[in-house]
């Protein structure tokens, strides 16, 4: 009985943990917040043509009307300090921007700061070519899959010889087992930075082109 509780009170624990991880934002592993992004460099080209279109795009709708206060500032300055002014808007956008994904704002990072398989998702946007982001991204994915595979297979071997190497088995086990589970999900579009309403669209998307290709037979 004694163990039971015990037992008890320990899952209860774990569970508030997880309902805490859960619950807390998390810092999105994107370059929205980068001096040389996509949103600041839209941001740029709507001061020097004195037009707020083409950022309203990067914000939630009942968020434009912050922005466009905070945009209006920037053309109406007066300021001496033209660059400074324009950082603080950058600032202000980014951040809105990010809290409607969820996502931290811990300040807008230098340019050049941008990960290189997100820097290699622009070029091929810009390029019209997927084909080097995948090679990138298949070659780390396989790199990363051999080294916790090797490792877990090689602990794998001796992990009933005795409790440390056991252990020393489940720890690579936990690594390499997350890790493709991570990959999958984010794979099969259960990752973040809004992806699920994405993938939702597309199967919509999808199914709907489907039931009409279906009634035209």
């Amino acid at each position: 009985m004694r163990y039971t509780h015990i037992f008890k009170i320990g899952m209860l624990a774990v569970a508030a943990v997880a309902v805490l991880f859960l619950a807390t934002p998390r810092n999105a592993a994107a370059h929205c917040d980068t001096l040389d992004g996509p949103v600041i460099q839209d941001a740029r080209k709507a001061i020097d043509a004195k037009d707020i279109t083409s950022i309203l795009k990067w914000v939630k709708p009942l968020d434009e009307k912050a922005v466009k206060v905070a945009f209006n500032k920037v053309l109406t300055s007066k300021s001496k300090n033209q660059e400074e002014t324009e950082h603080k808007f950058f600032a202000t956008l980014v951040k809105i921007h990010r809290a409607g994904e969820g996502a931290l704002f811990t300040g807008l990072k230098p340019a050049g700061s941008v990960e290189p398989a997100v820097a290699e998702a622009d070029k091929a946007l810009s390029s019209g070519s997927a084909d080097a982001l995948v090679k990138l991204i298949n070659d780390d994915i396989s790199a990363g899959i051999k080294t916790r595979y090797e490792h877990a297979a090689t602990t794998y071997k001796h992990k009933d010889e005795s409790v440390t190497q056991g252990r020393e088995f489940v720890e690579a086990y936990v690594a390499y087992t997350h890790y493709v589970e991570r990959l999958h999900q984010d794979a099969t579009a259960k990752g973040a930075h809004g992806e699920h309403g994405e993938h939702g669209k597309v199967e919509k998307h999808n199914e709907h082109k489907k039931v009409s290709e279906h009634s035209k037979h």
